[in-house]
């Protein structure tokens, strides 16, 4: 049966349109400041905000607290990952301990994470510390909650086949929980990367001597809306580049994953 689906196209137009949409942003925000429809001074303008920081990268005044950032980011990233996948698993794989614990997992992801970082700048100063530890509250419901189900959904008829192959706890893990997982644990990983860089940020905003979100709280005290947005044009910049490091490492280890290049056929 022929399918009636269009294909997508290819990856060049798919850049070329996102480039668009960019370049269309800007330009409407141009137009409603430069007509004065959107005041300048509560929305900055496209050119200022560019302008500012391309100047902070050229001066190098930047360098410093986005290497702070991006160094409580990972740390946040991969504490959160390494925990949020062991214990994943282990639940997974414990239908006991899963039951004892989930009304005390569910709770614990219910609390907003903006009420604990008073209280892990209070425990652990305001150094770096403080905002790792609320971005691994963030990373790590993320990716917990997505390898237990990926562990979960591995296929029984697959597990028995195995089973009766006589393939062990060991190659079970290797051969069949841990490719089945791999495809939650990378779809979570795409969300958790912002939420690293989110816990970092807020952790600076709340309580910081550097770091980019120390330099957001620091313009906004000034009224400085120039230097908000150029924050969070920083942030977005890296958050992006991250993401897609992020996407380099999926395709390299999911490489016998089919692609889907159909547009939706079947």
């Amino acid at each position: 049966m022929r399918s009636h689906a269009k294909r997508l196209p290819g990856r060049p137009v798919i850049l070329l349109l996102q480039l668009g949409v960019l370049i269309a942003f800007f330009l409407i925000w141009h137009v409603l400041t430069d007509t004065k429809i959107l005041s300048p001074f509560f929305f900055g303008t496209p050119g200022a905000v560019l302008a500012r920081t391309w100047a902070d990268f050229a001066s190098g005044v930047i360098w410093y607290h986005l290497g702070i950032t991006l160094l409580e980011t990972a740390l946040a990233f991969v504490i959160g990952t390494v925990a949020g996948i062991a214990f994943g698993f282990w639940f997974a794989r414990a239908p006991l301990v899963s039951l004892v614990f989930d009304p005390y997992i569910k709770a614990i992801n219910a609390l907003p994470r903006v009420v604990l970082a008073p209280i892990f700048a209070l425990w652990l100063g305001l150094g770096i510390w403080s905002k790792v530890a609320l971005g691994v509250t963030l990373v790590f419901f993320i990716v917990f909650f997505n390898v237990y189900q990926g562990v979960k959904e591995v296929s029984p008829v697959v597990l028995a086949n195995a089973r009766m192959l006589g393939a062990s706890s060991r190659d079970l893990f290797r051969h069949v929980y841990l490719p089945s997982a791999l495809s939650w644990v990378f779809s979570s990983l795409h969300t958790a990367v912002g939420f690293a860089m989110v816990g970092a940020v807020v952790g600076e905003y709340l309580g910081s001597a550097a770091g980019l979100g120390y330099r957001i709280h620091q313009a906004e005290g000034v009224f400085d809306t120039v230097g908000v947005f150029s924050g969070m044009l920083v942030l977005t910049i890296f958050v992006v580049l991250i993401d897609a490091g992020v996407t380099m490492i999926e395709k390299r280890l999911l490489h016998w994953r089919p692609q889907d290049t159909s547009g939706g056929q079947h």
